[in-house]
């Protein structure tokens, strides 16, 4: 796996009153005029129930959607000030995403979908195999390079996703309810996987309905009704 980055006094993420509202009536507001401050090696959790503002907060973490009010910062870069064409490419090389739904490509190998998840962050092509397999040893799966994903178990296809998320070297890894697909005992082998990911320099920020999983994170934020608030841990 690529090395991580040296750490930095510029922040990975920072909002500052950041808003996000939908038109209707009346309008929705999703999320409420909030700050986090979220720095590089930080394991953050925000945890919420349905329709807290979960699902919004991510899309605006991982530059899907623009705060409607405030400033997002990406490594001190202003998000909403991008052309979409910038905002795009920034995403690709800053963020790496894991979802509940492994979103692999059931007739490719485990290899090939980790190098498909290179082809739209700009990777060099001489890189992009070297870089795969790197991360699928990391995860475990060196030996599972050559199987297509409906021959692996639950566990082994998240762990495949969470490779294609980390082997560009992105600085920020957002995970949408990853263990929602998984046992008990699957749910804690990747949590643990997710402690040495950041050990190694990682940020991670996991959104999760999961008290359980939330608990294994260094910090934890709450969401309810679109509104932000630390935890104490």
């Amino acid at each position: 796996m690529t090395q991580p980055r040296a750490v930095q006094s510029v922040p990975v993420v920072e909002l500052e009153a950041v808003s996000r509202t939908y038109p209707g009536f009346p309008p929705v507001k999703a999320v409420r005029s909030t700050d986090l401050v979220v720095n590089e090696g930080d394991y953050v959790s925000v945890v919420g129930p349905s329709g807290s503002g979960k699902s919004t907060l991510l899309h605006l973490l991982g530059c899907l959607d623009r705060p409607t009010d405030g400033t997002y910062r990406l490594r001190g870069i202003d998000v909403g000030k991008l052309p979409d064409g910038k905002r795009t490419a920034l995403r690709g090389r800053e963020i790496g995403f894991v979802f509940q739904s492994f979103h692999l490509l059931s007739h490719r190998t485990v290899l090939d979908n980790v190098v498909t998840g290179m082809l739209y962050n700009r990777t060099p092509r001489r890189q992009r195999i070297p870089q795969a397999t790197e991360a699928l040893e990391r995860v475990g799966l060196g030996h599972r390079m050559g199987f297509t994903p409906m021959k692996l178990s639950g566990g082994e296809r998240q762990r495949v996703a969470v490779a294609r998320a980390v082997a560009p070297g992105p600085s920020l890894l957002l995970c949408d309810e990853p263990t929602g697909n998984l046992d008990t005992a699957t749910t804690d082998s990747l949590l643990d996987l997710f402690d040495e990911l950041r050990a190694d320099g990682l940020t991670l920020i996991v959104i999760t309905h999961n008290e359980a999983v939330s608990l294994r994170a260094d910090r934890r934020i709450s969401i309810i009704d679109g509104v932000l608030a630390e935890v104490d841990t």
